[in-house]
């Protein structure tokens, strides 16, 4: 099953592939397969009727060679060590895939927020940032959401870790409110280059968006923001997906209908604008012009990739096909624009946030898109270099090739402490 494939295991495994068409040693390629430190917690907090709970909570800090560690936090019943390992070392290199000045860090805490009120949700979280507090700051290690955490939260970060440091520090953590620090287009950050990858890829496959038919697995942030912009540009939405199932009709829907009814009722199923429902399996396996893989990792395994019918997949989720998966579609010649470049956006723009917070000078929303767009495609072009000019087999080894030859360089630069 898709679910028992390690997610570390599957990052290691593509850092591989990528490393060998590049020039390296054999010890700079293993530097770059561990974290160089990971942080494991039992959180004790005490819960609205008095008794106390115990929470696993992770930060995993893979490399900084390029930068402050950066990644987000996520709250899921699902995190794992390993789990939080893997996506720190995607988020290594999806900053030195899209050239920002960053290394990779992830944290997470397993539990369920449905689970929870909003003010055991902020002791948690308050709890969590103070264990935090040593490692992360604005020049060493930069927090931001992730699945299941968003303004509210890293609000809530942030002011406790200025209240405990007796600072004012905006940039400790990115994401947040505008009020708060943060910056303006930054909730749709990720669904827009997702977008863009989208775009991109048509466009140098040499084909149309305009009515091109769209399948989106997963109806959060990243996957409905997705499919409101790739809608604005002239596709078709026809499927989208959540936890509780999914919803299809052939002739398309209203995207952004989807989402009100999903934010309405909780779930995508339903909704009134869609012909059918239908499992996410089956969503994943529809024949559509373009598959977004919007939730969490290891969603398509090796059986439902000898199943998909797509004619390309875009990943805006971290992982969402396993190592199984990929050599399934490679030989079936599908492209997979990676989540590394794809769902980019968020990082890029929680960069534009950090300088923001910096320079204490802010950004508008159309600069900041123009800023996100310049970024984006020009990652997109170093990924079609790197492929054209590489005998590799997909679009993922070619943007790994890219990324790990700035992480390559820049600790060969920066040389090895004693």
């Amino acid at each position: 099953m898709a679910n028992e494939v390690n997610p570390f295991e599957s990052m290691q495994e593509q850092g591989d592939d990528a490393a060998a068409y590049v020039d390296l040693a054999d010890d700079v390629v293993e530097r770059l397969k561990y974290p160089e430190r990971v942080l494991e917690l039992n959180l004790s907090v005490e819960m609205d009727d008095g008794t106390l709970e115990r929470f696993e909570a992770y930060r995993s800090q893979f490399n900084g060679d390029r930068g402050p560690y950066k990644g987000g936090i996520r709250y899921h019943p699902g995190v794992t060590r390993d789990e939080v390992k893997a996506l720190s070392g995607w988020m290594a290199y999806k900053c030195a895939a899209v050239n920002i000045p960053y290394g990779g860090g992830k944290g997470g805490i397993k539990l369920d927020p449905a689970e929870y009120s909003d003010t055991e949700l902020e002791r948690i979280t308050r709890s969590y940032a103070e264990e935090l507090r040593p490692l992360i700051g604005e020049n060493r290690d930069i927090p931001a959401p992730d699945v299941n955490t968003g303004q509210r939260e890293m609000n809530w970060i942030k002011d406790t870790y200025e209240t405990l440091e007796r600072t004012n520090e905006p940039g400790v953590i990115t994401g947040k409110a505008p009020d708060s620090g943060g910056s303006a287009g930054r909730v749709e950050a990720t669904g827009r280059s997702v977008m863009l990858v989208s775009r991109e890829g048509f466009k140098y496959l040499d084909k149309d968006i305009a009515d091109a038919t769209v399948a989106v697995q997963g109806y959060g942030n990243a996957g409905s923001v997705a499919a409101k912009l790739i809608d604005d540009i002239g596709a078709n939405v026809v499927a989208v997906s959540d936890s509780s199932g999914g919803i299809y009709d052939p002739d398309g829907f209203d995207a952004r209908a989807a989402k009100d009814h999903k934010n309405e009722t909780g779930s995508v199923n339903g909704f009134a604008g869609a012909s059918e429902e239908i499992t996410n399996e089956e969503l994943l396996t529809l024949d559509v012009d373009l598959l977004i893989p919007a939730a969490l990792e290891n969603a398509i395994d090796e059986a439902i990739a000898q199943n998909l019918e797509a004619d390309m997949i875009v990943e805006a989720a971290n992982g969402p096909l396993t190592p199984d998966a990929d050599d399934v579609l490679a030989e079936r010649d599908v492209p997979v624009f990676p989540d590394i470049l794809a769902n980019a956006g968020g990082v890029t723009v929680s960069y534009f946030e950090w300088v923001q917070n910096r320079q204490g000078f802010y950004w508008t929303e159309q600069k900041v898109n123009n800023e996100l767009e310049r970024f984006i495609v020009a990652a997109f072009e170093d990924l079609i270099e790197g492929y054209e000019s590489h005998d590799v087999e997909s679009y993922r080894e070619a943007m790994y090739i890219v990324a790990i030859k700035r992480l390559a360089n820049a600790a060969k630069e920066g040389g090895v402490w004693p």
